[in-house]
């Protein structure tokens, strides 16, 4: 369909440690969960309140699996581009259809940047401040560029 976007903007931090997994084909793939949260003042109670929702990306660029099993921990927080997807398979014990939609980082237009401070990039030595290949990148943003 001409004129369609599938384009997926998060920031949010690790809910686990990423799980690295290796396909059939002998690359990895990486498998973060995040989590976005937003808060609100109820109006008739004054209470603050949080609404956090859980988001499983998958990491299929070669060169951004290296670095999230390199530089990435639960709790760092990081931004995210890409395509939501779901997909199909049978449970093989039940017989019923099982789905999923996950955020995927693949191609040309995706990418993932790690933000935070210095307990998410602390170990990151300063000549990887920009790590990317033909397709994707992944930046450190450190503290010492922000002017406030």
């Amino acid at each position: 369909m001409a004129g369609s976007l599938n384009k997926v903007l998060l920031i949010g931090r690790l809910g686990a440690d990423p799980e690295i997994k290796q396909m059939v084909n002998g690359k990895s793939v990486a498998r973060l969960s995040l989590a976005t949260s937003q808060t609100w003042k109820d109006k008739n109670t004054g209470e603050r309140k949080e609404k956090t929702e859980w988001h499983r990306i998958v990491v299929f660029n070669e060169g951004l699996v290296n670095v999230v099993q390199q530089y990435l921990k639960k709790g760092a927080q990081v931004y995210i581009e890409g395509q939501i997807s779901t997909r199909k398979w049978k449970d093989e014990q039940s017989g019923q259809d099982k789905f999923s939609t996950e955020i995927i980082i693949q191609g040309y237009n995706s990418s993932l940047t790690m933000l935070g401070g210095q307990s998410t990039n602390q170990s990151i030595p300063s000549q990887n401040n920009q790590i990317s290949d033909d397709t994707t990148q992944v930046r450190d943003d450190l503290d010492d560029d922000i002017p406030f």
